[in-house]
């Protein structure tokens, strides 16, 4: 399967490039949220499930996706990092 952002191929995405997303889901657990964003363009949807619960991260809010191409890891072709807006790493997932 051939992954597209955007209409970028994976194979001309970077590392440090960063695709805007907002906040269309929060589950708060004891310690961590859980949280969906959605990308802007494509309305790709991706979960993430550990992001410290102490962060203000609501409804609405934006947030931001980095994208590295992986070798495939069980079926999983992208690492696929959020981050707020000072770049901060706050969680990651394979998709």
């Amino acid at each position: 399967m051939k992954y597209e952002l955007k209409g970028i191929p994976m194979n001309e995405i970077r590392e440090v490039d960063r695709f805007e997303c907002k906040v269309v889901n929060v589950i708060q657990n004891l310690m961590w949220k859980g949280i969906t964003i959605e990308e802007n363009s494509t309305k790709g949807r991706v979960y993430f499930g550990r992001v410290n619960g102490e962060l203000n991260i609501s409804l609405g809010d934006t947030l931001y996706l980095g994208i590295k191409p992986i070798y495939e890891v069980e079926d999983k072709t992208m690492h696929v990092t959020l981050y707020d807006a000072e770049n901060k790493k706050l969680d990651w997932t394979l998709v």
